[in-house]
């Protein structure tokens, strides 16, 4: 997957057991980096198991638990390609701290794919007070991600199957909530989907005839490009920082504004701590430039890993360096207190 390619960061997000696993990981297998071989390892273990009807959904976790035995250090294994743009999920569909990191922001993305369950009882579970559809929705717009496209899924288990009534029932009521949350709903598509059986996924589905609009790859093509401020000095927030055998200090993050190449001089703030970079990596690739969006790792020059902390910025010590600031202006989202909780005490 070439640089020639617009880099997006996309986040998938919905209610539980809404298919964002089985979704997800069929783009993944359809149309990602994923080899071979390692594909059909896992449909092998995968139906040994009896777990064949879970395919898209074990690819997923199978990746996922080989990510967390640390086999790889960032977020490799997470993307596709389309027609127009190199996609990287940037939070694993299901993932617990799925809340805890688009939260402290490093999570941030480009477009946000909402997954709706269409079967009966399961979107109105997902779109109740309590349900994750609400939260998902209104935490995805409170961070910025002002594109989005929702996927009516499930469609193959729909009462009739593939019901027009029932896609036309959950597109009014899921449109009357994103708008109330700030979304302009006759702008977001509503994909009706099977991401297990494939249905307007990658091609077009004979069984939706009756549905006129793009499949889910198209909608992703279309996708507004977003504007990458690499004309700012350069900050990059890490996410963590790992010591790799052979090669030595690698922070992980993504570059917020600015550019970050091998050679060039960067200091961590708060620290001021000082250093070269030696390389820049983005999917065990190689760069010889990181742009704004681009979730990538760089060895650093003589530099322990206990001298960097995940929340340190990184900033070219040439180019307006960050710095302390007296006071700055945030936006808090309170997670975890119950209604009726006091928030704030009085003194």
């Amino acid at each position: 997957m070439g640089k020639e390619k617009t880099h997006i960061n996309i986040v998938v997000i919905g209610h539980v057991d809404s298919g964002k696993s089985t979704t997800t990981g069929h783009l993944i297998y359809k149309l990602g980096g994923i080899d071979k071989r390692v594909i059909e390892r896992f449909e092998k273990e995968a139906a040994e198991m009896n777990k064949r009807s879970f395919k898209y959904a074990w690819v997923l976790d199978k990746l996922k638990a080989e990510r967390e035995r640390g086999i790889t250090i960032d977020i490799a294994l997470w993307k596709f390609e389309t027609t127009k743009y190199y996609c990287t999920v940037i939070d694993a569909p299901g993932h617990r701290d799925f809340i805890k990191n688009m939260i402290t922001g490093t999570s941030q993305a480009d477009c946000a794919v909402l997954i709706i369950d269409s079967t009966t009882g399961g979107f109105e579970a997902g779109i109740s007070k309590d349900g994750q559809t609400r939260e998902h929705a209104l935490l995805a717009f409170t961070l910025g991600v002002k594109q989005m496209i929702c996927c009516c899924n499930k469609m193959d288990a729909t009462t009739p199957k593939y019901s027009k009534a029932r896609y036309d029932e959950i597109v009014k009521e899921v449109s009357s909530y994103l708008k109330k949350v700030g979304y302009n709903p006759d702008k977001i598509p509503f994909v009706p989907i099977s991401g297990f059986e494939g249905d307007n996924m990658i091609e077009r589905s004979t069984n939706l005839d009756w549905y006129k609009g793009p499949t889910l790859l198209e909608a992703l093509d279309q996708i507004n490009e977003p504007k990458r401020p690499s004309d700012k000095p350069l900050r990059l927030p890490l996410q963590d920082v790992y010591k790799i055998g052979g090669i030595g200090t690698v922070p992980v993050g993504r570059v917020e504004t600015g550019v970050l190449k091998p050679g060039m001089v960067v200091t961590f703030g708060p620290s001021g701590l000082t250093t070269e970079v030696k390389s820049v990596e983005m999917h065990h690739e190689a760069l010889q430039e990181a742009l704004p969006g681009d979730n990538v790792g760089f060895n650093v020059k003589n530099v322990a890993v206990k001298d960097l902390k995940r929340g340190y910025v990184a900033s070219n010590s040439k180019d307006d360096p960050a710095k302390e600031a007296a006071s700055f202006t945030s936006q808090t989202i309170w997670q975890g207190a119950g209604e009726g909780a006091q928030v704030l005490e009085e003194r």
